[in-house]
C-alpha cells in the first residue's frame, strides 16, 4: 500500500511502532518495593532495630504462635512517595486502559466506566437479607436482565445465579443432566464435545459425571457430519457448542446438527464465548439450542480477569425452565397503588437448588443490564458488525497466514516457523499484547486474535505493523524476547508449578 507521495504506508506504521517501543524502553523500569525506597524502616514489636513510635505496645494475640508476628516492619514514606510509587506501578502494567488487548476466545473488551458508575449508586448496594417488598428496584433490574437476555439469545427462561461463565457451564450440564433423569433416561453418559472447544466445556462436563467425547473438525474447521454420526448414541446426554466456533467459523450446518442431536434425545448446548459475533442477527435459540450460558464479560461488556468476581447466567428453553437453581424473580400477582407490576422470587418446580448467594454477583450484573440498556438493538447489532470488521480488517493487514475463513469476530492466524510463544513475548518489546497462542491445535503455531468492536482503524494499523514487525525477525531475536520489559523471561513452567508468593519468601531464596 502506498500514499500520494509514492511511499510504503507500511513504513510509516512501523517507524509508529519503532517510537511507540522506545517510549516503551523507557517505561520499562525497575520500580524498587516501598521497603527498599524506605532506609529507615519503622519496626513495630519487641527488640525492633527501627524507630518505633512513641505508643507502640506489645499486645497478646489469639492466634497461634506460629500465625503471629513477632515484629511488623513498616516503610514510613512521604504522600508524593507513596502517590507516585503507586502511579508508577499502574504504568507498568498493561491492560484494556492501555491499549488494544487482542486476546481470541479470552475476548478481553473495554469496560465502559458509566457501568461502574451506575454499580456505584447506593441504591444497588442491597443487603442479601432485606425482604422482597424492600427491594422492588433491585427485583425489577433482575427481571428486566432476565427477559433482555432471554430474548437475546432465543431463550424462554434465564437464571442469573451463576458466579462466572465456567459455572454457568457447570449450571447448563447440571441442569440437562436433571432433565434427563427426570424422564427416566439418567443412563445417558455422554457429553460429545468438539476438539476445539474450550477446555472449560470438557472440564464441565467431565465434574458434571459425564465421560467426554471428543469430535474432530473437518477439513473446513467445522463440525465434521459424518464423525457426529457416528459419536451420536442413546447414551448421548448432549452436545456442546460454541456457533461461530474458536476460529471464527460459523457452523453452517447447525439446523442439521440440531436435528442430528435431537433425533437421538440429546440436547444441544451452546457455549456463550462468541455470542459476540451474533448480537441483533442471529439467536442460538432459533437454531435449536437448548440450553446456553452467557459469558457477561466478552459479550457485554463487564469486568474480566484479575480473580474476581464475574457472572455467567444460563438460559434455557420451556423444558428445561423447571430444572433451573432457585430462586428466580417473576412478576408477582399484585400491583402497586400507580398500577405497576411488583416482583417475587419463587422456586421451579424441579429445581437444581441454590448455586451461589443471593442472586449471583449482583453489581456485575448490573453494569451488564446497564450495557444493554444503553445500547438497546441498534446498538448491540452495531457492536457485533463492528467486531466482526475490525477482525477481518486486521486479519488483512498480516503477513501471518490465516488458513480458514471466511470467519467472524475472531482469526487464527498461524506463526509458520516461528514459535507463536516466542511470537508473542517478541510482540511486548513493540508495546502491545499479544494474541492468545497455540490453540486451537488444529492450526500450526495458532495466534488466536479478538480485537473487539471498540478499536479504530488506526489503533488496527498499529497493531498490524506491530505483528508485521514480529514477522520479518530472526529466531534469534524472538527467541530473546521481550528485552525491553520490566520483567525478562521467565521459565514459565516453574513458576506455575513453584510459584513465590512473598517477597520474604524469595529473600530467604536467593540467601
Amino acid at each position: 500500500m502506498t500514499d500520494d507521495s509514492g511511499r510504503d504506508s507500511m513504513e510509516d506504521d512501523d517507524a509508529q511502532v519503532r517510537y511507540d517501543q522506545a517510549r516503551y524502553v523507557e517505561d520499562g523500569q525497575y520500580e524498587p518495593l516501598l521497603s527498599e525506597k524506605d532506609l529507615t524502616r519503622v519496626d513495630i514489636g519487641d527488640g525492633g532495630d527501627g524507630i518505633a513510635p512513641d505508643d507502640a505496645e506489645s499486645v497478646d494475640s489469639p492466634l497461634p504462635d506460629d500465625l503471629t508476628r513477632d515484629s511488623l516492619e513498616l516503610p514510613e514514606l512521604s504522600e508524593p512517595e507513596l502517590a507516585r510509587h503507586y502511579t508508577r506501578l499502574s504504568q507498568m502494567i498493561y491492560g484494556i486502559d492501555s491499549g488494544p488487548y487482542p486476546l481470541g476466545s479470552c475476548t478481553m473488551k473495554y469496560n465502559p466506566k458509566f457501568t461502574e458508575d451506575v454499580a456505584a449508586l447506593p441504591p444497588a448496594s442491597v443487603h442479601p437479607d432485606r425482604s422482597e417488598r424492600s427491594v422492588q428496584g433491585t427485583l425489577e433490574v433482575m427481571y428486566r436482565l432476565q427477559d433482555y437476555l432471554g430474548r437475546i439469545g432465543g431463550m424462554d427462561a434465564v437464571t442469573l445465579q451463576p458466579p462466572a461463565g465456567a459455572a454457568g457451564e457447570f449450571v447448563g450440564i447440571r441442569v440437562a443432566a436433571a432433565y434427563h433423569e427426570h424422564n427416566g433416561e439418567g443412563h445417558r453418559d455422554e457429553v460429545i464435545i468438539p476438539e476445539s472447544a474450550h477446555g472449560t466445556n470438557f472440564a464441565s462436563a467431565a465434574l458434571g459425571g459425564y465421560d467426554v467425547v471428543s469430535l474432530p473438525s473437518d477439513e473446513d474447521g467445522r463440525v465434521d457430519l459424518e464423525a457426529l454420526e457416528s459419536a451420536l448414541s442413546e447414551n448421548t446426554a448432549a452436545l456442546m457448542l460454541t456457533n461461530p466456533n474458536t476460529l471464527g467459523l460459523f457452523e453452517r450446518d447447525i439446523d442439521e446438527i440440531a436435528e442430528m442431536v435431537h433425533d437421538v434425545g440429546g440436547l444441544l448446548y451452546y457455549d456463550g464465548a462468541n455470542l459476540n459475533a451474533l448480537l441483533g442477527r442471529a439467536r442460538p435459540g432459533d437454531m435449536g439450542f437448548d440450553v446456553m450460558h452467557y459469558n457477561v464479560h466478552k459479550t457485554f461488556a463487564t469486568p474480566h480477569g484479575g480473580g474476581g468476581p464475574g457472572a455467567g447466567p444460563v438460559g434455557v428453553v420451556d423444558e428445561l425452565a423447571p430444572f433451573l437453581p432457585a430462586p428466580r424473580v417473576r412478576e408477582g400477582d399484585q400491583r402497586t397503588k400507580s398500577g405497576e407490576p411488583t416482583y417475587e422470587l419463587f422456586e421451579p418446580e424441579h429445581t437444581i437448588g441454590k448455586v451461589h448467594g443471593f442472586h449471583g454477583n449482583w453489581l456485575v450484573l448490573v453494569k451488564a443490564f446497564a450495557y444493554i440498556a444503553r445500547l438497546g438493538d441498534e446498538g448491540l447489532a452495531d457492536a457485533s458488525a463492528k467486531a466482526v470488521l475490525n477482525a477481518n480488517y486486521l486479519a488483512s493487514r498480516l503477513e501471518y497466514d490465516v488458513p480458514y475463513e471466511p470467519f467472524h469476530h475472531e482469526f487464527v492466524a498461524s506463526a509458520g516457523d516461528q514459535d507463536a510463544a516466542d511470537v508473542a513475548k517478541r510482540m511486548l518489546d513493540y508495546g502491545v499484547h499479544p494474541p492468545t497462542t497455540k490453540w486451537p491445535e488444529i492450526v500450526p503455531e495458532a495466534l488466536m486474535t479478538e480485537p473487539t468492536e471498540v478499536e479504530s482503524k488506526d489503533t488496527l494499523d498499529r497493531l498490524a505493523a506491530a505483528f508485521n514487525a514480529v514477522a520479518a525477525e530472526d529466531s534469534e531475536t524472538l527467541a530473546n524476547a521481550p528485552e525491553r520489559t520490566t520483567a525478562r523471561r521467565i521459565d514459565q513452567t516453574s513458576a506455575a508449578r513453584n510459584p513465590r508468593l512473598s517477597w520474604q519468601a524469595l529473600e530467604e531464596d536467593e540467601s
